[in-house]
């Protein structure tokens, strides 16, 4: 099973961007379709957005739409949560998420799918 690291969480001002890195070790992460989530105090986990195995498809919450872009570079082992225009709104601890599965193509979107999560990484955005 992959270890995942996410990192690049800090305190930021509204409406400045992050960028969030998801490091895996192990099997290689080109065999999984990644997710990312996210956890504000008292609440559930959400899902923010997510990758296709191959890269082609991507899908997010309306919440983030327009100003989140998740990409990965298998090469590297990592992928990538790129967030602009953060709102107060958008602070929680984030969470990159890996689910093994063989179809290129399929992105998911609920927690459940996914088998293989970071620790997560907090992000703070002051208004």
């Amino acid at each position: 099973q992959p270890q995942l690291v996410e990192s690049g969480g800090r305190l930021v001002q509204a409406g400045g961007s992050l960028r969030l890195s998801c490091a895996a070790s192990g099997p290689p992460i080109s065999m999984s379709a990644m997710g990312w989530f996210r956890q504000a105090p008292g609440t559930e986990r959400e899902f923010v957005g997510a990758i296709s195995r191959n890269g082609a498809n991507t899908y997010y919450a309306d919440s983030v739409k327009g100003r989140f872009t998740i990409s990965r570079e298998n090469y590297k082992q990592t992928a990538y949560l790129q967030m602009n225009g953060l709102k107060p709104e958008d602070t929680a601890v984030y969470y990159c998420a890996a689910n093994f599965h063989p179809d290129y193509s399929s992105i998911y979107t609920t927690d459940r799918e996914y088998s293989n999560w970071g620790q997560g990484t907090q992000v703070t955005v002051s208004s």
